[in-house]
């Protein structure tokens, strides 16, 4: 097993990393896009409690949604490829995203925010200098769990065409080469891995910065 996983790194290298590619633009895209989504519509959510309601369902029926699922459901609508891909991930990301923006916006201590307009804060100001950083940490944590979500289910964007790690674990499963799914499988890991340890030292960089200015 290891001589064949090493003669396939000798020999086909460069499919490899064009497999490495395909997965991270899908997942930081889908990353991206969700946040954009998820941030105003948590921000909302943590200002007006009929909207947090609707967020906090929303987010526990996608929850419920196998990706697997999901991605077959898209296939009929839009066909095979990236778009429907991305899709799937973005709304598969959505859930922890919405839920720790307005966690973390509602973390944020009244009494610092009577402070600031007590200073002379409007709401912008108070959003960009209190509310902001201090929801940030957890934020982050929404991200951390997304990102982690998104890379292991960019997997199966192979069986709709979109490309990926996943290429390697179903074409060795097809084909019998369980160096081809050991190589794949132990990469999405180690991208999920690196992820969550990276996300973890932003995370904990951000916190001590509070520590600092509070």
């Amino acid at each position: 097993m290891l001589a064949q996983i090493i003669r396939y790194f000798q020999t086909s290298s460069a499919e490899y990393w064009g497999y490495v590619g395909q997965h991270l633009f899908l997942s930081l895209t889908s990353l991206i896009i969700a946040m954009l989504i998820a941030f105003p519509l948590g921000y909302l959510g943590s200002r007006n409690n009929a909207v947090a309601a609707f967020c906090q369902t929303f987010s526990q029926l996608l929850r419920i949604i196998p990706s697997l699922a999901l991605l077959f459901i898209l296939i009929p609508i839009m066909g095979a490829g990236v778009i429907p891909a991305l899709i799937a991930l973005v709304v598969l990301a959505l859930p922890p995203l919405v839920v720790n923006t307005i966690l973390g916006f509602n973390e944020v201590s009244p009494v610092l925010k009577e402070v600031g307009l007590s200073l002379g804060m409007d709401q912008r100001q108070l959003l960009k200098q209190i509310s902001l950083p201090l929801a940030l940490p957890y934020i982050l944590n929404g991200v951390k769990l997304a990102l982690v979500e998104i890379i292991s289910s960019a997997t199966l964007a192979t069986y709709i065409g979109a490309g990926g790690l996943g290429t390697l674990i179903f074409t060795g499963l097809g084909l019998y080469k369980m160096q081809y799914v050991v190589i794949g499988a132990v990469s999405v890991a180690l991208l999920s891995l690196l992820s969550m340890f990276l996300m973890d030292w932003v995370i904990r960089k951000v916190r001590e910065d509070d520590q600092n200015n509070y």
